[in-house]
């Protein structure tokens, strides 16, 4: 049985969704992301006028007779959410915990993927698969994921993205347009990364919150690693304690920001502490300038 406080949470996140699609970007995510381009359809014979790049040498040589392939626009995408559930995402100090945030994000992202016919799948990953719902299309399959992103609980687990790249490079067999939706608090995972961006379309959202970033000045305060479990008592009152704190914050960030450059994968960067439309506009921006 769902609680009642969860039906309410996503019946609150469609009516958000789907207003916010329709007054920010409905008409962007169709142009920036417009499905696989030709698709093979049949092969029939050879009419004067036909391009003779299309001609099928192997049903030629096979019949005497030449024949060409015939191709048609496939506009249908598949549209994957692999989204990181592990411990680290259940922490959030200002208006939700990250893992809220992610499930919000592909809420909108899904809905504006129904919205233009497309399929949705989701892969919700730790440091291992949790679960896996192939892609389909329709509302009420969007509704389905949003409801298990939400609902989804497990015991403290670590973060093991490169298994999750490599599951996915396993079962999907057509090209697709994965979302990678982590803190990226792991960062080992460059190369099945890599591999899986030569097939697909690989977009990373990098979901963090301030206090990640930067730590308040609020005196001693006791910090647990959610994935480990491992305590520590710091004193946040101490400046240079927070400027060691935010540069090594710092630093890591722009390692992965420098790691997914390299390999070509755009990056997302939502907040728990702000509002993310504004970004995932300038983002759908920059793809289509860039086409």
């Amino acid at each position: 049985m769902i609680p009642q406080e969860l039906i309410k949470k996503i019946r609150q996140i469609q009516i958000y969704t789907s207003r916010t699609v329709d007054a920010s970007f409905a008409g962007q995510y169709e142009s920036v992301f417009k499905g696989r381009g030709m698709e093979f359809d049949e092969v029939r014979e050879y009419t004067p006028g036909d391009d003779i790049r299309t001609i099928d040498w192997n049903v030629t040589a096979r019949t005497g007779r030449p024949y060409i392939k015939r191709f048609v626009e496939e506009r249908e995408m598949t549209v994957i959410f692999a989204v990181d559930l592990s411990a680290s995402g259940d922490f959030g100090t200002v208006n939700k915990a990250k893992n809220e945030l992610a499930a919000e994000f592909c809420a909108v992202m899904a809905f504006a993927a129904a919205k233009n016919n497309d399929k949705v799948g989701l892969l919700v990953f730790s440091d291992q698969i949790e679960l896996y719902i192939p892609p389909k299309k329709g509302i009420n399959h969007m509704l389905r994921l949003v409801r298990e992103l939400l609902f989804f609980r497990m015991p403290r687990r670590k973060t093991n993205i490169s298994q999750a790249l490599d599951y996915l490079a396993k079962i999907l067999h057509k090209k697709a347009t994965v979302f990678l939706v982590s803190d990226f608090i792991e960062s080992n995972f460059s190369k099945p990364l890599s591999l899986l961006n030569r097939r697909h379309d690989v977009i990373a959202v990098s979901v963090r919150d301030r206090a990640e970033i930067q730590l308040p000045n609020i005196g001693l305060v006791e910090l647990i690693d959610a994935e480990t479990g491992q305590t520590m008592l710091v004193d946040t009152s101490s400046r240079r304690f927070r400027n060691t704190y935010k540069n090594t914050s710092t630093e890591q960030f722009d390692d992965l920001k420098g790691m997914l450059r390299r390999i070509n994968i755009d990056c997302i960067n939502i907040s728990t502490d702000k509002p993310y439309i504004r970004d995932l506009v300038r983002f759908f921006h920059m793809r289509h300038r860039r086409q």
